[in-house]
């Protein structure tokens, strides 16, 4: 067995400091997606409190998120040649599906902040993308609603798409830690 790249040994891991940040964006960009819901159903006669609440902390956690993937790209990047292989077990439909699932989620990890960006930026009446205790984000697009338009569509599908992805992922994952548990095809082990 090789060890040092995983080929036949579903013990091996991904390095901590990528499996620390994998569940901590899972939980931020499931939440990100649920207060994306919640504050866009909320009727005009909510309390100017609750959009106050919603509104600036999902702006700042989609930038998080957005940092956070560029750490997780140079992360992954930097231990390219001791990350855990596709297990040889898989059929190549399910490995092309695992890799296309995989770069898409990193890739709209990336896409989604910045439409949402966009959005904020484009907006007449956007107070801002504020980033925790760093003040602002600069808006740097010229301000226009028929873009903002454009942006919102294009954020709103585009973490849709996300989640369904999302769900695909941890389908996959499901599936084969229950139909091959312990086996080389059962990859959640690698993530714990």
């Amino acid at each position: 067995m090789d060890m040092q790249n995983g080929i036949g040994s579903p013990r091996v891991k991904y390095p901590l400091s990528m499996r620390i940040l994998h569940w901590i964006r899972a939980v931020i960009i499931l939440g990100l997606i649920w207060s994306g819901w919640y504050m866009t159903e909320l009727p005009e006669t909510t309390p100017m409190e609750t959009f106050d609440l919603f509104y600036p902390n999902h702006k700042q956690f989609g930038v998080l998120v957005w940092l956070l993937a560029l750490v997780h790209l140079t992360i992954r990047y930097r231990n390219r040649r001791i990350l855990p292989q596709t297990p040889s077990g898989l059929h190549g439909w399910e490995k092309a599906l695992s890799h296309a699932v995989h770069y898409s989620i990193i890739a709209l990890t990336l896409l989604v902040p910045l439409l949402g960006y966009g959005m904020s930026s484009t907006f007449t009446q956007s107070d801002g993308v504020p980033f925790f205790f760093f003040g602002e984000v600069p808006e740097i697009l010229p301000k226009n609603d028929n873009v903002y338009e454009v942006f919102d569509m294009l954020h709103k599908y585009s973490a849709y798409v996300l989640l369904g992805l999302i769900v695909l992922h941890v389908a996959g994952a499901l599936k084969h830690r229950w139909q091959d548990s312990g086996g080389e095809t059962d990859v959640l082990p690698r993530m714990l």
